[in-house]
């Protein structure tokens, strides 16, 4: 794609004591693109996503937003930038209703009183608690009262409500029913449309086929393949995920046997 990328990773690494997690990781994402990261357990995608957030913070690398370098060392540094993420464990406030967890930290005041209207208001018009939550519950009730699914569609609506350049998803479709991930799938297709780049991380290919653009697969901490995603095979992400073509099995059946001898 042209001109410079939202975001850019070089050399990304990332070491927990005697385990290094991420190893010299590679990776850009557009406005408007979909890329997803793929890989087995414990390849680095969560870490990399806690790195580009500001959860975990890189140890070495560099990481530029639309072309210039930028550090990013706790969340609020990515949320300056445009980065929003939802995570795996949504980190939902169960004590606080619905509007309470969409505006936390971003509460809309008037004359310096929170502004309970306007915030009840926006949140009703927020498209995933509206799409994703077939029969939307009061938006009054507490996170700890809702189904698997609406607590995602609370944790999908607080992170496109500042309207992000770049949103990293995590597994969103992971308590998500049939028709709900559909619905899920559409409203990506959406934010795409309107600009928005997106980082998806899923283990479901069904899901990556579907919407992303590109695949970037992570194997053991390292960079493993990017794919072009409407002309490649399911079965070409899975041998990169996997790394089948290094293996035994695949080496002795591809290798002439007169090689061998």
């Amino acid at each position: 794609m042209s001109g410079a990328p939202v975001l850019a990773l070089h050399g990304i690494c990332k070491r927990f004591g005697a385990v290094q997690a991420l190893t010299d990781i590679e990776l850009e994402i557009h406005a408007g693109q979909v890329v997803a990261l793929v890989g087995d357990n414990g390849a680095g995608k969560s870490t990399l996503l806690k790195a580009i957030t500001g959860v975990g913070p890189a140890d070495a690398g560099v990481i530029e937003w639309r072309g210039r370098p930028v550090r990013i060392q706790r969340p609020r540094d990515a949320q300056e930038l445009g980065i929003a993420g939802v995570y795996q464990d949504l980190a939902l406030c169960e004590n606080l209703d619905v509007v309470g967890n969409l505006f936390l930290g971003h509460e809309i005041t008037r004359a310096g009183v929170l502004d309970e209207i306007a915030m009840e208001r926006r949140a009703l018009e927020l498209e995933p608690l509206a799409i994703l939550a077939k029969h939307p519950p009061s938006v009054r009730v507490p996170v700890a009262t809702l189904s698997a699914g609406q607590r995602q569609s609370v944790a999908i609506g607080r992170a496109i409500l500042s309207r992000p350049e770049l949103l990293v998803l995590d597994e969103p479709t992971a308590a998500l029913g049939i028709e709900q991930t559909a619905q899920f799938l559409d409203l990506i297709d959406r934010l795409r449309d309107r600009g928005t780049a997106i980082m998806l991380i899923s283990h479901n290919l069904g899901d990556v086929k579907a919407v992303a653009d590109q695949a970037a697969v992570l194997r053991h901490g390292r960079n493993n393949g990017f794919f072009d995603v409407p002309s490649t095979t399911h079965e070409q992400i899975v041998s990169s995920i996997t790394g089948a073509t290094d293996n035994a099995v695949t080496q002795r059946t591809t290798k002439p046997w007169e090689d061998m001898l």
